[in-house]
């Protein structure tokens, strides 16, 4: 079960923010600022950090949470809505950026989104079917594709039999606050099926109707 840091010096934002996740399935620990936060942050799965903190703020944390834990997921959850306050939390190394007040649901699909993107990533080598899927090199076969038709086989050449529905490939692929048409998701399987035939590939991109698409190994 994923563990998840909330770091907040406020104690009901602690219990609350503590009691989606739980409720959520999610393990939790807690801390009142940055300091205390580097002392439980390891076996930790994600953090969710405040700015606004004694001793070692979030703008703080954030920092050396990048410098030495870098495949960590951070997620700040503060009151500071200003642009200028969000362009500094995603320079430091921040993931996501969720102002309070705010919607227990959003709250945990987030963190849910950035666990799933960093599991993928932590894997840098797919194998479907006659492809190898290459994240170091961003390549298919040893070839390059379109970013976005990269991201999307990768996510799905991850999970072969999974289906995953539309809004969780574009959350994943095109970031939560994509606001472009859901055709886009369409266009782009319809690409990557142009472009790796099942014949010869020996994969097929199954559309699962009324829910998403999945991929199937067929050798």
């Amino acid at each position: 079960m994923p563990k998840i840091l909330i770091v907040d010096d406020d104690p009901y934002i602690r219990e609350l923010v503590g009691k989606i996740l739980q409720n959520g399935g999610f393990d939790v620990v807690d801390a009142t600022d940055g300091h205390n936060a580097l002392e439980k942050i390891d076996g930790c799965d994600c953090a969710v950090v405040d700015i606004m903190m004694p001793q070692m703020d979030g703008y703080q944390l954030v920092g050396k949470l990048r410098k030495y834990y870098e495949n960590l997921p951070v997620l700040m959850l503060t009151a500071k809505s200003g642009l200028p306050d969000k362009v500094k939390g995603f320079e430091l190394g921040a993931d996501d950026y969720l102002t309070k007040p705010f919607e227990g649901d959003e709250l945990l699909m987030r963190v849910k989104a950035l666990l799933r993107r960093y599991k993928i990533e932590s894997s840098q080598v797919v194998q479907i079917g006659k492809l190898t899927v290459d994240r170091d090199g961003y390549s298919v076969n040893g070839e390059t594709i379109p970013m976005k038709e990269f991201e999307l086989l990768f996510k799905l050449a991850g999970f072969p039999g999974r289906t995953f529905s539309r809004d969780n490939l574009i959350e994943d692929v095109w970031g939560y606050d994509f606001d472009g048409n859901e055709r886009t998701l369409d266009v782009h399987i319809g690409r990557l099926r142009e472009r790796f035939p099942e014949e010869k590939y020996g994969f097929k991109i199954t559309t699962v109707r009324g829910l998403g698409y999945k991929i199937e190994v067929t050798v």
